[in-house]
């Protein structure tokens, strides 16, 4: 499936689709899941781990795309009217637009996207709490940095769900990791967020 990704994105990139067309086919690929970041795919991934599904094994592809707006080019690749496969996605609130334009041009608009109040990690964020998150964040290793952080004059008078928001965008990989981290949480307590929990039960 890494390899299909690959190409894929290759193919959006200007190249030719033949590798994907290829692998598709070959794979057993039937939908293709549009996601913006690493941090979104490491979240299905996790969800999909813990409720024991092997979605490759499924023929289901989990896609970053590299930016939401980059869904104009790649649902169009890959949906009914490229690939011919099924979509399905998740995006924040900002970038549904991006999203029912894609949809639109890959002639899927009857197919499926799930769309978070802000982001992800909000959603994630809300459904733990702020102190189960800060917790988290100890546990991590990361507690003396979200401390420093929190001490920025542009982090005052901030309400604390919003500061761990931002924290987890300020160093590269955090948001990846932290994916997997609070979605494992949020299994653990059975308060998966609407959107990303709506997206698995309906690959």
């Amino acid at each position: 499936m890494d390899a299909f990704r690959e190409a894929v994105a290759a193919w959006a990139a200007g190249g030719s689709g033949e590798a994907a067309r290829d692998l598709a086919g070959r794979l057993g690929v039937r939908t293709v899941v549009l996601l913006e970041g690493l941090s979104d795919a490491a979240a299905v991934d996790a969800l999909a781990a813990g409720r024991g599904r092997d979605l490759a094994a499924e023929g289901v592809c989990v896609l970053a795309m590299g930016g939401a707006m980059s869904v104009g080019r790649f649902a169009p690749l890959v949906g009914p009217a490229g690939l011919g496969l099924r979509l399905a996605g998740l995006c924040d609130e900002a970038e549904r637009g991006y999203y029912a334009r894609g949809w639109e041009r890959a002639g899927a608009a009857e197919q499926g996207y799930f769309v978070c109040s802000a982001d992800l990690e909000d959603e994630l964020i809300r459904a733990l709490g702020a102190p189960a998150v800060a917790e988290l964040v100890r546990r991590e290793g990361d507690l003396r940095a979200l401390q420093t952080f929190r001490r920025q004059p542009a982090q005052q008078g901030r309400a604390p769900e919003r500061q761990l928001r931002r924290f987890l965008g300020t160093k590269k990989g955090r948001k990846i990791r932290y994916g997997t981290v609070l979605v494992e949480a949020a299994l653990a307590e059975g308060r998966v967020p609407a959107p990303l929990d709506e997206l698995l039960a309906a690959l």
